[in-house]
């Protein structure tokens, strides 16, 4: 059930590509598609393409040395390195203290899957251990505050800020009710803490984004948590306040480990290209190569390192793990070493008619990686980065499909 209705919550936030809708690699195939050479003849000089067999070997390579920007595909590295640095067993936790003063303390370790169903879960076991406590802290001290570059100040998901303990993708999704505001969402109740900050959107229904400004989206976590313990049969007679969990003294009431192994996330991460989920993971990385509390620049490095010593390529610049910032640079050489050591987990990607395949999109730049499974079952790697304005990837990509996909 927490499965199915993540992924509607997903979906419903706006979550998929929020540029527009991509076409089905191969729903383009006709007649006029053009293949083989024919297909470099839609590479500009601000695109690149670069295709192979099975077995490696470069079938068609265009401008692959170019340092381009990737937008979304740059997900398919990150996901690499959360894999490399936390382990594809990995499950995050939110634990639940409470201390000498009957505060209750919540404290987030990233997860980013935690949504009104996983919430009212963890409080249903809490109101279980205490019936009645002062305030409700709130602990998001196991990431520093995060700056995203490219991330702009809008109501649209996508720009979603990370932090280590949000809920519900740091989104709020509200519809007019007479004079005021209620859930558009059965499962998570419209709190009175975010009932000003929808007023000043001047919306009558939609989803906002939480800010990280003034710990706002820490603080309503706080505020929903605090609805489902009251709903559960535990009262609060304080307030929801900004704090940490003093380690030793607290005493630990409960710990909630996530139900979705690490390639669980990123199976959902790759198929609705959350930008949230995937600088959550990147920052999660850095913590594990470098320590808490998180920061970009720690996730960055992590993925600097991984990039040098495992993959042993330089070829790439990157500003963060969800493509969404025009800082990112890489070569579609470097991307085709990417697909190299993703290719055990491509059945993560989002497949259709025997393609696997990463989209992305930014203003002028259209870009597409995965796999093509040939007629013999082989997968065929495939990178495609059109950073001509107003180009699409899909007759390319079409046409790789009939080059090497055989029957397909």
């Amino acid at each position: 059930m927490i499965r199915h209705l993540i992924f509607l919550l997903i979906l419903a936030a706006g979550i998929t590509l929020p540029w527009g809708r991509s076409v089905p690699p191969s729903a383009a195939a006709s007649p006029g598609i053009p293949a083989g050479r024919d297909i470099g003849r839609l590479i500009g000089e601000a695109d690149a393409l670069v295709a192979a067999d099975p077995e490696g070997r470069t079938v068609l390579s265009i401008h692959a040395d170019k340092m381009l920007l990737p937008a979304s595909t740059l997900k398919i590295l990150t996901a690499l390195v959360a894999r490399h640095y936390l382990g594809p067993g990995h499950r995050y936790k939110t634990e639940v203290y409470l201390d000498s003063r009957n505060n209750l303390a919540i404290k987030g370790y990233g997860d980013p899957l935690l949504i009104s169903e996983v919430i009212r879960e963890i409080c249903k076991n809490v109101a279980e251990r205490t019936r009645e406590f002062n305030d409700l802290i709130v602990d998001g001290s196991y990431f520093s505050t995060v700056t995203i570059p490219g991330v702009t100040d809008t109501v649209n998901p996508y720009d979603a800020p990370c932090g280590a303990l949000s809920v519900n993708f740091n989104t709020v999704n509200f519809k007019r009710s007479g004079r005021g505001y209620v859930s558009a969402e059965p499962q998570t109740p419209i709190v009175p803490f975010i009932h000003g900050r929808i007023r000043k959107t001047g919306l009558s229904e939609g989803r906002i984004v939480l800010s990280a400004e003034n710990g706002e989206s820490t603080l309503y976590a706080g505020h929903l948590f605090r609805r489902f313990l009251a709903d559960a049969g535990a009262a609060s007679t304080g307030a929801v306040k900004k704090g940490t969990v003093e380690t030793g003294r607290d005493r630990l009431l409960y710990r909630y480990t996530s139900v979705f192994t690490l390639d669980e996330i990123i199976e959902r991460l790759l198929m609705h290209s959350n930008n949230f989920m995937a600088n959550q993971l990147l920052i999660t990385a850095g913590i594990a190569a470098k320590g808490p509390p998180g920061t970009l620049r720690n996730g960055v490095s992590a993925a600097d390192a991984y990039i040098r010593t495992v993959l042993n390529r330089d070829d790439i610049r990157i500003a963060e793990g969800s493509g969404i910032s025009r800082e990112n640079r890489i070569t579609a050489a470097c991307m085709m070493r990417i697909l190299a050591a993703f290719t055990p987990h491509h059945h993560l990607l989002r497949e259709e008619d025997g393609v696997y395949f990463k989209t992305g999109s930014l203003s002028g730049v259209r870009t597409r990686a995965g796999y093509i499974r040939g007629a013999g079952g082989g997968l065929s790697p495939f990178v495609v980065m059109l950073n001509t304005p107003g180009k699409r990837p899909e007759p390319v990509v079409s046409g790789l499909a009939r080059l090497l996909g055989g029957a397909n």
